[in-house]
């Protein structure tokens, strides 16, 4: 992993984690485990601009490794080891909130949103889900739709996504998003795709704008 910026310290071999943590310099309001996408791992700047802003708003985040990228410094997940994924999720926000009593939010840019959404869906504790660019379905394959877990989330959940998304039109999410029994937001970025990175479209403060109230996480 690259060099953590100066205010986190890093995370490594506890309890199967991987990762860095961000901790509030004021009164902490929450604790987000955060994951990464299919082609990256926990050092991406996306994560880590998403990480510095939320915790200057007072939330300790752990912006973490799943277990593919543990394995392996470069390359894909493989489909068939998506379990040991979710339990990478599982691992970090137990490691998480035995730092801390903050309300616990868990999320992941595209791959890693599924996953933690997945983990949701299976019973994981928590008091809202951030999933940045959700992959709703391959580009161009709108009938491959990954939304069989999405009824079994009665979390909070904000979706944060660009209008040029090619893994799904804001208008698909908000039908796949109907199924969640839970509280639901879309935040649409208009002009962004998948990576959601450019700086002109300031989404680390406006998903926590957004996520805040919806969460019950407001100081």
């Amino acid at each position: 992993m690259s060099e953590a910026p100066t205010d986190t310290h890093e995370v490594h071999g506890v309890d199967g984690v991987r990762g860095y943590l961000h901790r509030p310099d004021g009164p902490e309001v929450a604790a987000l485990a955060l994951t990464h996408g299919a082609g990256g791992d926990c050092s991406a700047k996306f994560l880590v601009d998403v990480a510095t802003t939320w915790s200057a708003h007072g939330v300790t985040v752990l912006r973490f490794d799943l277990a593919f990228r543990q394995a392996k410094p470069s390359g894909p997940p493989h489909p068939s080891k998506s379990a040991a994924d979710r339990n990478s999720v599982v691992l970090a926000v137990e490691y998480l909130g035995s730092l801390t009593a903050a309300p616990l939010v868990v999320g992941g840019h595209s791959y890693g949103g599924r996953q933690a959404s997945m983990t949701v869906s299976e019973g994981l504790s928590a008091v809202g889900a951030l999933l940045l660019s959700y992959p709703l379905h391959p580009p161009g394959k709108p009938d491959k739709a990954r939304t069989a877990h999405l009824p079994g989330i009665d979390i909070p959940t904000l979706f944060v996504s660009g209008t040029k998304d090619p893994f799904g039109t804001p208008d698909e999410l908000r039908l796949a998003i109907a199924s969640i029994p839970g509280p639901t937001e879309l935040l649409e970025i208009d002009g962004a795709g998948h990576d959601l990175s450019a700086a002109k479209h300031r989404v680390a403060e406006r998903s926590f704008e957004h996520a805040s109230p919806l969460f019950g996480t407001a100081r």
